[in-house]
């Protein structure tokens, strides 16, 4: 486990990365596709969320939400990602929606770092952000 610092422009600079951000953005949804059929649906996108517990966690504290307004929320993020409305999301509307997802919160932290505590093996897009410019960091010294 460890600690990372972050803040927005450690995130905006990820996400300005190109290489990084759609490589990062790309194995994210290779895994989250698991029938290999090139698009997600909104089932494996739940699967997703449930795993991640995106929505139904307070502040780490499990809120009992009944089963239909679980329903209700995650059709709703499926909805923002499904830009063209066919009912699957392909790799760009992942990309574009991530890419707003990131900004937003680049935006949120402004200029003030925040401390996170990650594992080792995290894979989220905050903790590759603040590998790249720890990376970034070390090459220019």
């Amino acid at each position: 486990m460890g600690v990372i610092i972050i803040d927005g422009s450690t995130v905006r600079a990820f996400v300005n990365d190109e290489t990084q951000f759609k490589t990062s953005v790309d194995g994210q949804f290779d895994s989250l596709d698991v029938n290999n059929d090139g698009v997600l649906s909104r089932s494996e996108m739940r699967k997703a969320f449930e795993s991640m517990r995106l929505l139904e966690a307070h502040f780490g504290v499990d809120t009992a939400l009944p089963p239909e307004e679980l329903t209700r929320l995650y059709d709703s993020v499926f909805l923002s990602f499904d830009e063209d409305q066919n009912g699957t999301v392909d790799l760009e509307e992942f990309r574009s929606e991530m890419k707003k997802i990131m900004l937003a919160i680049a935006d949120g932290l402004g200029s003030s770092p925040i401390q996170m505590a990650v594992e080792d093996d995290d894979q989220s897009f905050l903790k590759k952000a603040a590998d790249l410019e720890a990376a970034k960091i070390s090459e220019s010294s």
